[in-house]
């Protein structure tokens, strides 16, 4: 056998010991596959990531919003008993989305637009106050201009209805003028924003296949 085919021949047979050893070292890959995972010694205990839900432990969902072991937080254990897929944070950003559709609504006389959110005695209510303003031949022009807190301040719970009460505290930002029938200005300033403050209660049959919850009471 001359020289260069034994040359050959040894370089072939380097070249197949390296790609045997790289495969032993790094493995084979198909397609995606996920990060590989941490190794860990034989019997310690498995690492849990921080957004695993341990069986037993707190539900940071309520007590990031009422006191632990309070009423109100029984009460939001029990409305996601009824209905798992309930979430408190995300109530509290719909409830702000509302509060600032229905005031607008208010504000601008145009209640029939909100109409499906608001208990009958509250659009009432609400009615009453747009017709005096009619009659008085007075116009609102308001504009939203931030919300500077939305707190939940009591929840309640029936236990033979499944009907869940929610009250929620808003501060907010906003501008309101209100005008004669000539177009003046007998309250408010466009320029100078006003903090509106509110207590609301929102209810809702939990388990229901209506998704809405209503407004049923307002204060301040």
């Amino acid at each position: 056998m001359n020289s260069p085919i034994l040359q050959l021949l040894v370089l072939a047979g380097i070249a197949i010991f390296l790609i045997l050893r790289l495969k032993s070292v790094l493995g084979t890959r198909d397609g995606f596959e996920g990060p590989p995972r941490s190794q860990q010694a034989p019997g310690a205990p498995q690492r849990r990531d921080s957004f695993e839900v341990i069986d037993g432990g707190p539900d940071y969902d309520i007590i990031d919003n009422v006191a632990e072991d309070s009423d109100s937080a029984k009460a939001l254990a029990e409305m996601k008993r009824v209905e798992p897929a309930f979430n408190v944070t995300e109530f509290l950003q719909g409830a702000r989305g509302a509060y600032e559709m229905i005031l607008l609504a208010f504000e601008r006389g145009k209640l029939d637009d909100v109409a499906p959110f608001l208990d009958e005695d509250v659009y009432e209510a609400f009615a009453q106050v747009l017709d005096a303003r009619e009659e008085q031949g007075l116009s609102v022009e308001a504009e939203f201009l931030g919300m500077r807190e939305t707190k939940l301040t009591e929840a309640t719970f029936g236990q033979d209805d499944f009907r869940a009460a929610i009250t929620v505290r808003f501060v907010a930002e906003m501008t309101s003028v209100v005008r004669d029938s000539n177009g003046e200005v007998v309250e408010g300033d466009p320029r100078q924003p006003k903090r509106q403050k509110d207590i609301w209660t929102f209810e809702r049959v939990m388990g229901s296949d209506d998704p809405n919850w209503r407004l049923v009471a307002t204060g301040e």
